[in-house]
């Protein structure tokens, strides 16, 4: 078995987000999927704190972020490391801008909101991330994050012989991890499936990533049938100290 470690290293996240190919073949592979929706799941939990002001973290592509600016009236900033993923979402409209979320270039309580889809297992000093978040966020604002759960596509990676790894934010640790920063944490689990319909389906998601690559030498050349595999995305809403 193949282990599969260091999403939060930073040459690995250089790598990966340097150019959009890697995100968009992962993103194709949840296609044909069964359960919640994590994206809108956690859009209306931001749109619920009816915020004027709203961050959003490792925007990638600013999909969510530009969903944001359609569904509210607040002021949208999104901030991303990659700088094609910020030059991608400043061509649909958002305000984005390189920035690392150890280090934000706000002053304390700018925003309301701060969206974090996926990306907090990507930081390599997390609690000075969340500290950041949590000094950014106005008294009583909100952070929305979304991560995995341990068996997210468990399936999917025995079938490459890839072991699942723990994250260093998912669905076990996050809320311990958020609680040294913000009192109240809900967490939200939206279990579902993704089926892969054949091996050229899997053979894009393991060749999104490095870290995933080495099972494509291991794959067959073609499935006896679909391969269906666990989706546990995991939301959590943390509300920041009022003081």
């Amino acid at each position: 078995m193949t282990d599969v470690r260091a999403l939060n290293d930073p040459a690995h996240v250089r790598a990966q987000y340097e150019d959009e190919a890697g995100l968009a073949a992962r993103k194709a592979a949840y296609r044909d999927v069964t359960g919640p929706d994590p994206r809108e799941a956690a859009v209306d939990a931001v749109v619920e704190a009816s915020p004027t002001t709203i961050l959003e973290v490792g925007c990638g592509e600013g999909e969510l972020a530009e969903q944001l600016m359609h569904e509210t009236t607040a002021t949208v900033v999104a901030i991303d490391q990659s700088e094609r993923m910020v030059e991608l979402a400043r061509g649909r409209g958002v305000d984005a801008r390189v920035a690392d979320v150890q280090d934000l270039p706000f002053a304390d309580g700018a925003f309301d909101a701060v969206l974090a889809g996926w990306m907090l297992y990507h930081v390599p000093d997390l609690d000075r991330g969340l500290g950041e978040i949590a000094r950014v966020l106005a008294p009583n604002g909100r952070l929305v994050a979304t991560t995995n759960a341990s068996d997210h596509l468990v399936e999917l990676l025995a079938f490459g012989e890839l072991e699942r790894w723990s994250l260093p934010f998912g669905g076990e640790n996050g809320e311990e991890q958020l609680r040294r920063h913000f009192d109240d944490v809900e967490r939200v689990d939206l279990p579902g499936t993704v089926t892969f319909a054949d091996i050229e389906a899997v053979r894009s998601y393991f060749g999104s990533s490095d870290r995933l690559a080495p099972a494509l030498e291991r794959l067959p050349t073609r499935l006896a049938e679909p391969l269906v595999a666990r989706r546990s995305p995991v939301l959590f809403v943390a509300r920041k100290r009022r003081s």
